[in-house]
């Protein structure tokens, strides 16, 4: 199947299995109608004990009743036992072809739209399979016997007894009225559960396979505060589900007994107006306790829930299955990459102070843009709000006139990359921590990037782009010129360095950003130094009155912020001599002189 035919639904998954099956389904269905023999038969042969045997004053003939009736049972084991092996012909042929459907999906995700490989996403896959395989088994059972009996249970009162049938009409009808409603809330509470479920899966699973990340940028806290929200909304799904369940099942008992309370209310009047004979009414008191009752409480609690829960199920594996087409939101294309803020408020929490307070913002494609600002004041927060990191209160940002919500998050992660001031160097070799983000990156790609960044040095000291490298044997610049480097090689369409180059000196952080203005694509810098500030297309000035745009120029004449901070840089640099290399270059140069 290719991505441009139709894919099926939940229920078109199974419906080919069924097809395949329809003998195997066709005998499951012979023997359960046969399973339901001693439902069908036990009110009558309980009235003609009673009226033609015991009460009539024959033994006999109400204990061969009786005799009857227990063979009949025996009949019915034996029909149920049969269909057992009938139902394993059809369910394990459906559990390897939804294995292979959600794995086909699974594996066209990630080969063409770079969706996340992680063996979570297989783990869920196949837990839902197996899930599926367990709730069909029982449902092919129960539903067919279910449904006999009930049918059987129906027949047998209103044959022995119509003027009790009459009377289980309105109460059985205002049950299932209720039965309905609250198994339509039931559904919806059960595919946010399972939603929360699966969230909650992926939010670990990230952050496991992301701890490298986690630790080096000392995000645990905020690693923490997310596992631990996702949790707790998962846990209230779950317990939402089980509300409406008990609520049903309690819906469900007051039906199911109803019918034998009315039944015994009014059984002198029955009895006494000819209605019914004793034996009648022992017999349709029968065909309620052992037949009608417990295949009601059966079809809605069990095999109302496992049809609802299978449902459900069988969609999420749809979707799973469902070859994805290459577009950042599902169906739609993105051909512009410009980034905007629409009337968008952020703070920290409902009582603080906003960061942002109904901001408007648009970065065209392929600008150069610095972001200043006093200490403290909310820079990275900004850009936070600007790649998707942190939700906003009100408002949108969009990327391409999309906004980011709709954005799959695998694409969006690849277009926008955030170098924050905090980076790592694992152990490997030059190449791997430089092709960290781009592995298909050919040689002679990572050399225009090596020559652009100044890593050239660098790399020969370590003997070459396949030579080991280890974090302790560079400084803070030099594993800020290898996130760099990462970066540069990297596809990303909008790259944002968050203080990147700080432990860098003014020459080395001036060629970076310039390698970065060249490389096609946006530029978005949190400087600090104002220098960073001279060599942009348009300055952000965030402070206490909010976002100010301009260049360094016009900024100058109409910000007096902005005007306070380029004075204190110039008094606090002037004089400093920059010596064009970092400090761990020199010790490099030393060593090898």
């Amino acid at each position: 199947m290719t991505a441009e035919e139709p894919q099926p639904s939940g229920v078109g998954l199974v419906l080919p299995v069924l097809r395949a099956e329809r003998r195997a389904l066709g005998l499951l269905l012979m023997w359960s109608l046969l399973g339901v023999t001693p439902v069908l038969l036990s009110g009558r042969l309980i009235a003609f004990a009673m009226d033609r045997g015991f009460l009539a004053g024959s033994g006999a003939i109400g204990l061969g009743a009786l005799i009857g009736y227990g063979l009949a049972m025996v009949l019915g084991t034996l029909a149920n036992r049969q269909a057992v092996s009938h139902m394993a012909a059809i369910v394990e042929p459906l559990r390897d072809h939804l294995l292979r459907w959600s794995v086909r999906g699974g594996l066209h995700g990630v080969v063409r739209s770079g969706q996340d490989s992680s063996t979570g996403a297989v783990s869920r896959i196949t837990t839902q399979v197996e899930k599926v395989r367990q709730i069909l088994s029982g449902l092919l059972l129960s539903a067919s016997s279910v449904g006999f009996t009930l049918v059987a249970a129906l027949i047998g009162v209103l044959t022995l007894a119509p003027v009790v049938g009459l009377l289980m009409v309105p109460v059985l009808a205002a049950a299932g009225l209720a039965v309905a409603g609250l198994s339509r809330v039931w559904k919806r509470r059960y595919e946010r559960s399972l939603a929360a479920e699966e969230e909650l899966g992926a939010c670990a699973d990230e952050v496991l396979n992301g701890l490298r990340d986690v630790l080096a940028c000392d995000a645990r806290e905020r690693a923490f505060e997310g596992v631990e929200r996702v949790s707790r909304a998962d846990a209230r799904a779950s317990a939402a589900v089980g509300d409406v369940g008990g609520l049903r099942a309690g819906v469900v008992g007051l039906g199911a007994r109803a019918p034998l309370v009315l039944l015994l209310v009014l059984a002198p009047w029955l009895v006494s107006s000819g209605q019914l004979t004793p034996g009648e009414l022992l017999g349709a008191a029968t065909y309620l306790v052992s037949g009608l009752e417990p295949a009601l409480r059966t079809l809605v609690q069990t095999v109302g829930n496992m049809g609802l829960e299978l449902g459900t199920v069988l969609g999420r594996l749809a979707r799973y299955g469902a070859i994805p087409d290459r577009s950042p939101g599902g169906s739609m294309a993105l051909d512009r990459f410009e980034l905007e803020l629409a009337q968008v408020t952020f703070r920290y929490g409902p009582h603080s102070r906003p960061v942002l307070n109904r901001a408007d913002l648009r970065i065209e494609h392929g600008e150069h843009v610095v972001i200043v600002g006093p200490s403290g004041i909310g820079k990275s927060t900004l850009v936070s709000v600007l790649t998707g990191l942190e939700p906003v209160e009100s408002g949108e940002v969009r990327l391409g006139g999309l906004p980011l919500t709709s954005l799959r998050e695998p694409w969006l992660r690849s277009t926008v990359a955030l170098i924050p001031q905090q980076t790592y160097v694992f152990a490997g070799t030059v190449r791997e921590n430089l092709c960290y983000l781009a592995p298909d990156a050919t040689d002679d790609e990572l050399a225009q990037t090596v020559l652009a960044l100044g890593l050239d040095e660098l790399v020969s000291v370590h003997g070459g782009l396949d030579g080991e490298l280890t974090s302790g044997a560079l400084s803070e610049g030099e594993r800020q010129l290898v996130a760099l480097a990462r970066v540069h090689l990297s596809p990303a369409r909008i790259v944002v360095l968050d203080e990147a180059t700080c432990h860098l000196d003014a020459y080395a952080e001036a060629r970076a950003e310039r390698a970065f203005a060249r490389r096609p694509g946006t530029l978005i810098v949190i400087a600090h130094r104002i220098s960073s500030a001279q060599r942009s297309q348009r300055v952000l000035m965030l402070d206490e009155n909010g976002l100010q745009s301009g260049t360094h120029g016009t900024l100058l004449r109409r910000s007096s912020t902005y005007a306070n901070l380029v004075g204190a840089w110039n008094r606090q640099h002037r004089g400093r001599p920059s010596s064009g290399i970092t400090p761990a270059a020199n010790s490099v140069r030393r060593t090898r002189r």
